[in-house]
């Protein structure tokens, strides 16, 4: 990523950039209960003017025109009893005079206890020209035709009592029309509460859709559409797109979110330029071993070739010299032809040894399954007239099967099995025992002898190329065999020490990856070596 690329960021002016989603959320809830609170409130005013309205109707103006009814029929029943009365002089006609009037007192008693300071002047009136009516003609006219008989009261009298309760008649009308006018008055405002009632119901069911659609709007706006970009550029850059900017803008955490992820892109992008700039290091390195490769094969040709020609004419003629002018040397020439000769075979030999060593690792072949027993057969094989000079005795257990290159295993073998021929007791007939156990994903495998040992202090020294702790006099080599068989057993991504605590000789142990996995029980499996019984030296 280059250095000055910036990380794209969301505008922190905006509101929603300042608030979290969080809070963006909670203000919605928060705008929502007061929404709906101030609908209940609405609502209940609505239903309670509603009730209001209807209660004053049912339970006050309709008892009170019912019960104007009953004090105009107490009227009436007051008039037709004093004039069936006065017509017949029976005193059973009077019955309906007398029963009107508590009639009367009683609808005027529960009308005042219904409305309460409603329509009290028209009662006062009303009861005012009706008591006036009883006592101006009703009751004398009672009393007269009482004493005197019905004859004594006169059409005129009469018609003055018709004239004055058609007062109180006109007046009671006036009364309950007035109750009827209120009446429907109240029923007018009954409808139009209701009205008014079904009004706000229906504003606040359109004023909550209305707000679940803004808020629903705005959650879009200011949340879920940052939250869809910032998903779509995730996705994009997760998809291998790592120049994609990702900027989303919204709510203060997705916006946090974002920096968050531009961030990790950017380290993405650095450590995919550093990958790539490792891998075309990597290339140029592998290009310049190549050269190198090719190099050493031109040095191993012309050590094979150019170098030992020289050593073989050198220890050609150098025993020429010694056959032709047999009768001419001494001692001390024939001694110095010897040692021409040998160190030209020794500079062979190191050549040889060299050439070894450079090739493992480097001429490569593709890796094989075998018996690690058949390799082991070829090494003591390929050692059969040292074992037999030396009298040594082998004894081979059970070996695995493993995978690599299987001319590269008989060397380790070889080497192994050598160094325990070479560096043998001299009290004592070699015995060498090989042996293989599984730890975890590993083979071990030991090689013991019964020889003369390795000091714990050259455990180390001994796998370096050209470490000798013996001189060469007493024992013969080039001092590289160790050296040959760690690179062959590190080669195979393997391990080979020397086992410090073994006493009585030398053991070495060689730790190589299985070339499977072990059975479900956790035991290795038991593979045949091919030499298993002991091998006994030929």
């Amino acid at each position: 990523m280059p250095a000055d690329e910036k990380l794209a960021r969301p505008p922190a002016s905006s509101r929603a950039g300042r608030w979290s989603a969080q809070s963006w959320f909670a203000l919605l809830l928060a705008a929502m209960a007061v929404l709906l609170c101030l609908s209940a409130v609405a609502g209940a005013v609505a239903l309670q003017h509603t009730a209001e309205v209807s209660n004053r109707l049912v339970d006050r103006i309709s008892p009170a025109r019912v019960e104007g009814e009953r004090l105009e029929s107490s009227l009436l029943d007051q008039e037709s009893g004093v004039r069936g009365f006065v017509l017949t002089g029976k005193e059973e006609f009077l019955e309906p005079y007398l029963e009107g009037q508590v009639a009367q007192l009683q609808a005027a008693a529960r009308i005042r206890q219904l409305n309460p300071g409603r329509r009290l002047r028209e009662l006062e009136e009303l009861e005012r020209l009706a008591a006036e009516w009883r006592g101006r003609h009703a009751e004398p006219m009672i009393v007269l035709t009482r004493t005197e008989g019905p004859d004594m009261v006169t059409q005129a009298r009469t018609e003055e009592s018709k004239e004055s309760f058609d007062a109180v008649r006109g007046a009671l009308d006036a009364y309950n029309a007035a109750w009827s006018r209120q009446r429907e008055a109240a029923r007018a405002d009954l409808t139009a509460a209701r009205v008014t009632r079904d009004t706000v119901f229906i504003v606040i069911i359109g004023a909550l859709l209305l707000a679940v659609v803004a808020m629903a709007v705005l959650l879009r706006l200011v949340v879920f559409r940052p939250l869809d970009r910032l998903s779509a550029a995730s996705r994009r850059v997760t998809g291998g797109d790592f120049s994609h900017h990702v900027d989303t803008g919204g709510p203060a955490d997705l916006a946090e979110l974002a920096r968050d992820m531009e961030a990790m892109r950017g380290r993405i992008v650095a450590e995919l330029e550093e990958t790539r700039r490792s891998q075309r290091l990597l290339a140029e390195r592998a290009e310049e071993l190549k050269r190198s490769n090719t190099e050493l094969e031109q040095f191993a040709y012309v050590a094979s070739h150019d170098l030992q020609e020289p050593l073989r004419k050198v220890a050609s003629f150098t025993q020429m010299l010694e056959q032709r002018y047999a009768d001419q040397l001494d001692d001390r020439a024939r001694q110095y032809i010897a040692f021409a000769v040998d160190g030209a075979k020794r500079m062979q030999e190191l050549i040889n040894e060299l050439l070894t060593f450079s090739r493992v690792g480097r001429i490569t072949r593709d890796p094989v399954t075998f018996g690690l027993g058949d390799v082991v057969a070829a090494a003591l094989r390929n050692l059969s007239a040292a074992i037999e000079d030396a009298g040594a005795e082998v004894e081979v257990g059970d070996l695995p099967v493993i995978s690599g290159d299987r001319s590269q295993f008989v060397m380790l073998w070889q080497n192994l099995i050598g160094n325990a021929v070479k560096f043998r007791h001299p009290d004592r007939a070699p015995v060498i025992r090989i042996e293989a156990w599984r730890e975890g994903p590993e083979w071990c495998v030991s090689v013991a002898d019964n020889g003369i040992g390795i000091d714990a202090r050259f455990a180390e020294k001994i796998f370096i190329i050209f470490q000798r702790l013996h001189t060469r006099d007493a024992y013969p080599g080039t001092g590289i065999g160790l050296a040959i068989c760690r690179k062959i057993v590190e080669y195979h991504h393997g391990r080979i020490w020397l086992d410090t605590d073994h006493t009585g000789g030398t053991r070495f142990v060689v730790a190589l990856p299985a070339a499977d996995e072990p059975p479900a029980g956790g035991e290795p499996v038991p593979v045949s070596a091919g030499e298993g019984e002991s091998a006994p030296a030929t």
